[in-house]
């Protein structure tokens, strides 16, 4: 089956299936999106969003925009934050089906690209809540889509929209040089290298530079931050460790069990196939993205986005190899396994079920979300349990503050130990009278403690004999528990007054990037 060249718009003709299923993807994530609560992570947005800036410890600024952005036209509720996401993943399946179809595929290899992205579990998971990992992809693929493009018809202008995403790409996630490294290793490894021979790559890599460039200076005047994080990470074990044989077994996993047969054929019909060899160079940039990234840090969500190119070019094959009409019968027979694995697995990444029915489900089915930290668990997989237990922990805090006299609440702070803890305390605190809470984690720490004196502090999650080191009176005020939080979100509330020295001085030590 060759491409469809019509006049017809690609959407209504081939493309009107993948805008389909992307129409079923969207249901699905607007759904799930309102049967939690807010995950952890989704509040630490939101209080970057609240201090604009160039950069922060552990990101680069585009998400906190976004954040911005969401907040000003449709507000903070979870519906609002979660809509362009949801609108990341329908719109990612129309750009893997239409790869396929830059890769010489017809409408039966758009709509089963489209069909592996939206079942993907790994796919699921990211993008029903708000985070730069459901954005990613976009990037990763939209310059893929662009030098296949090149490949084809040779237009050097084209390395003016690939510097743009780039740029942008960057500023949305550092791992975006990793694929572009690729694609350019790609190029050079392959006879297509003659794309980069244009002028207009030059200009395009000036304009990734120029839109990076304000993170970079940041990051320079604050002596690389994320680069000491991810060397803080990596000494304290917090994420489980894969070797190259258990990373891509979970990657197989993560991207449904039943779709290894397509993306295996994905790098075949790129690197083997008489038709694919054409863009050996695209698939290499997913070989050598592949390579860093195990090499680098195997988690093993930083490979995700670049599997929507094994997607597209293992359906154009698998179109091929089925062309003949007295085999159609497996292409039936084998979408509807997909269809059938996906929707079993899909209530174990995406919250379509209340907790209990999910531990239930969960516990008959066998199949759990893969860990990724190495912390305690509870009834619930880190994924959900970080959805629940953050109102209530504002609402206990809470609690102490209003029972100060109003001239000592006046003069208190909070201080929390995590990012979690401090953005429950931002996002819903102002209902319960909160100010906004201080912090030592990630980006708090360079937000200083806002005129905190010391004098009276509200203290989540510490021990009693630390702290009286630290202050004159110390008393356990509250305790902070939910049961389908996580373990490191039970906790004892202090109230504390009199530290024992002046607060600048004292700030430095509670420094944590981690």
């Amino acid at each position: 089956m060759g491409v469809n060249r019509s006049s017809k718009p690609w959407l209504l003709g081939a493309g009107s299936v993948a805008a389909g299923i992307a129409a079923i993807g969207l249901f699905l994530h607007l759904y799930a999106g309102r049967q939690y609560g807010y995950f952890v992570d989704e509040l630490y947005y939101l209080a970057c969003a609240r201090h604009l800036d160039w950069g922060y410890v552990d990101q680069p600024p585009l998400i906190a925009a976004i954040a911005w952005m969401v907040r000003a036209v449709l507000g903070d509720s979870l519906s609002a934050i979660r809509l362009l996401p949801a609108l990341a993943a329908a719109g990612m399946v129309l750009l893997t089906a239409f790869l396929a179809r830059e890769l010489g595929g017809g409408r039966f290899a758009q709509g089963l690209a489209g069909l592996c992205f939206l079942l993907a579990p790994g796919f699921l998971g990211i993008d029903h809540f708000l985070s730069m990992n459901a954005f990613e992809p976009l990037f990763w693929m939209g310059c893929a889509v662009l030098v296949i493009r090149m490949i084809r018809t040779g237009n050097g202008r084209l390395w003016i929209w690939f510097g743009l995403l780039a740029g942008v790409g960057l500023e949305n996630k550092y791992s975006m040089g990793i694929f572009g490294f690729g694609l350019v290793a790609g190029l050079l490894l392959t006879a297509q290298r003659r794309v980069l021979a244009s002028r207009w790559l030059w200009a395009g890599g000036g304009l990734a530079l120029l839109i990076f460039l304000p993170n970079l200076l940041w990051n320079i005047h604050y002596h690389f931050p994320f680069l000491e994080l991810q060397e803080n990470i990596r000494r304290s074990g917090r994420d489980v460790a894969l070797s190259p044989v258990s990373f891509f077994a979970q990657e197989a996993l993560a991207m449904l069990p039943a779709s290894l047969p397509i993306w295996l054929a994905g790098l075949w019909y790129l690197f083997f196939d008489r038709k694919g060899k054409e863009f050996r160079a695209v698939g290499w940039a997913w070989v050598i993205a592949a390579g860093l990234i195990v090499t680098l840090s195997p988690r093993i969500y930083y490979l995700f986005p670049a599997f929507p190119l094994l997607f597209a070019a293992g359906s154009v094959a698998w179109e091929r190899w089925l062309a003949s009409p007295r085999v159609w019968w497996v292409a039936a027979v084998y979408g509807a396994l997909m269809i059938a694995m996906g929707a079993l697995i899909a209530p174990t990444i995406l919250p379509l079920l209340p907790p209990e029915t999910y531990i239930r489900y969960s516990a008959a089915i066998h199949l759990q979300q893969p860990r990724i930290e190495n912390h305690r668990l509870g009834p619930l997989p880190q994924l959900f349990a970080d959805q629940f237990g953050l109102d209530e922990m504002a609402a206990t805090v809470a609690g102490v503050y209003n029972g100060l006299p109003a001239d000592v609440r006046a003069r208190t702070c909070i201080f929390a130990q995590t990012y979690g803890q401090a953005g429950a305390i931002g996002l819903f605190g102002p209902k319960y009278g909160l100010p906004e809470a201080i912090a030592g984690h990630q980006n708090y720490f360079l937000w200083g403690p806002r005129g905190c004196t010391g004098e009276s502090v509200i203290v989540m999650d510490d021990r009693k004999e630390t702290l009286e080191k630290l202050f004159a009176v110390v008393r356990k005020a509250a305790y902070v528990e939910h049961p389908y939080s996580m373990p490191y979100n039970h906790f004892d509330v202090f109230y504390c007054q009199g530290l024992k020295w002046p607060f600048a001085e004292f700030w430095p030590q509670v420094k944590r990037w981690n």
